[in-house]
């Protein structure tokens, strides 16, 4: 049974739908997340969902990286390329 991930925590799961349906859910929510204008904002998503969640942030105008991976699913972390990125000072220390 496939799960999606809403937030940390919080999963949802159709037990009678197919897991192409449940991408299908994956893709609407990142959808409607991104049409919000949101700045920047992280997902966990199915890993064969990752080529199609590229193509539509490609076309609504983010940028994704990617994050860690446990199994089946992977962490993206998508950012608006209207919004310019933070800028965050590293000290290395020797």
């Amino acid at each position: 049974m496939h799960h999606i991930h809403l937030t940390e925590g919080i999963r949802l799961h159709f037990p009678a739908r197919s897991e192409d349906f449940s991408q299908g859910v994956e893709i609407g929510m990142l959808a409607a997340l991104m049409s919000q204008d949101t700045g920047e904002f992280m997902r966990r998503i199915s890993s064969a969902n990752v080529g199609q969640a590229r193509a539509l942030a490609e076309q609504l105008g983010y940028r994704i990286v990617e994050g860690s991976s446990v199994g089946e699913w992977v962490e993206l972390n998508f950012s608006n390329r209207a919004v310019r990125p933070r800028l965050r000072v590293v000290h290395s220390r020797i």
